[in-house]
């Protein structure tokens, strides 16, 4: 598994006639996009619905170096709703790497994420947003229970059974490995603090263990079953055995992580600090004000 930083092929689109409000939105929608020009509109159009429900909101489109005409249905929709800003990749950098780019433009507090091919329908997102946005806001997970992430997870796949197989298979690898009782992680409809979401390590495929990487910081994790559709334009950008060959070394990887985490966390001193004899070290100080 590399630890490689995203933004490297990223370069900022401004459509010209884009109209982004000065407010800042209460929730982004982030939408990793790779030649799937035909989902685009109807997927654009059913998030701005859902979405108009309950919060203002931002949608960011993140072109990852498609080959066929994403980025110009982008930038007509740009011109056509409110508060859709387009970023794209120079060349496809994957999945993780672009939802890294399009949370890093992000100016929502509270990040909503789906898959551009239509198969997370955007009905899902008041019911994925609603746990987060409910919550008072608070300094950090160390101050107390605090949520993080809530993930979706698929019910009645609409996939190929080879494909299902292979992500049953994956899935109960990983959580064996990773203790993280999540059933479904490679679902893209997910929602999480965008703080918490930037403190994470990156790395590609990064996406499919965010609720280890969560947990692994000491944020909640909670997960709520959410719809799924066949997809109608299109085909797959990944195979089950590219899927497979990857998911070895980065769950390697991951369980490193987990085990190599953090474990000092500080605390702030109010009360001065005791006079000190000269010389003396960090051991000197009272047991119950260390950091």
């Amino acid at each position: 598994m590399s630890m490689t930083t995203p933004i490297t092929t990223s370069a900022f689109v401004v459509p010209k006639t884009g109209r982004t409000p000065d407010a800042l939105p209460g929730v982004s929608v982030v939408v990793p996009l790779l030649n799937e020009q035909e989902s685009i509109p109807g997927l654009v159009a059913e998030i701005h619905t859902e979405m108009s429900k309950i919060c203002t909101f931002e949608i960011v489109l993140v072109d990852d170096g498609s080959r066929d005409h994403t980025r110009a249905v982008c930038l007509d929709l740009a011109t056509r709703f409110t508060g859709l800003r387009v970023i794209g990749h120079a060349r496809p950098a994957g999945q993780s790497a672009a939802v890294h780019s399009g949370v890093l433009a992000a100016r929502g507090a509270v990040i909503a994420t789906l898959d551009g091919d239509g198969q997370n329908p955007p009905e899902n997102l008041p019911r994925l947003l609603a746990p987060l946005l409910a919550q008072p806001k608070g300094p950090g997970p160390r101050s107390g229970p605090c949520l993080g992430l809530v993930a979706g997870q698929r019910v009645g796949r609409k996939d190929s059974l080879s494909k299902r197989l292979a992500s049953r298979l994956a899935n109960r690898l990983r959580m064996a490995l990773l203790s993280d009782n999540t059933r479904d992680t490679g679902c893209g409809l997910k929602a999480f603090r965008r703080d918490a979401y930037l403190a994470l390590p990156f790395f590609n495929h990064q996406h499919r263990y965010l609720p280890a990487l969560f947990a692994r910081d000491g944020w909640g994790v909670a997960l709520i079953d959410v719809s799924h559709a066949a997809r109608q334009h299109g085909q797959s950008k990944y195979g089950n055995l590219s899927r497979a060959l990857v998911g070895i070394s980065d769950l390697a990887g991951v369980a490193w992580l987990i085990r190599r985490r953090k474990t000092g966390h500080p605390v702030e001193i109010r009360d001065a600090l005791p006079d000190l004899p000269v010389g003396a070290g960090p051991e000197s100080l009272p047991a119950k004000e260390t950091i």
